[in-house]
């Protein structure tokens, strides 16, 4: 009988790859690119985490990463 080691995630592949890529990328243009580089890594590591833990649509993934880092739109930002 075969068994699933439950403890270690399933690779990416291209198309995981791709909707993580993006997130990263759109975060990182948002913040004019004013993240060292140990910000990005928090970022980037954050981001394949919840989406292994199957938070799959781009745009969820970039509020929930705006939200954990207390990074928030600007018209967010002017309302409060």
């Amino acid at each position: 009988m075969k068994h699933i080691d439950v403890t270690k995630p399933a690779p990416f592949d291209g198309r995981d790859l791709t909707v993580c890529q993006a997130v990263f990328d759109k975060l990182r243009a948002e913040l004019r690119t004013g993240v060292d580089a140990e910000e990005a890594n928090r970022i980037a590591a954050m981001i394949v985490d919840l989406y292994r833990q199957s938070v799959r649509e781009p745009d969820q993934l970039k509020v929930m990463i705006e939200a954990a880092r207390g990074i928030f739109p600007s018209h967010l930002e002017q309302a409060a």
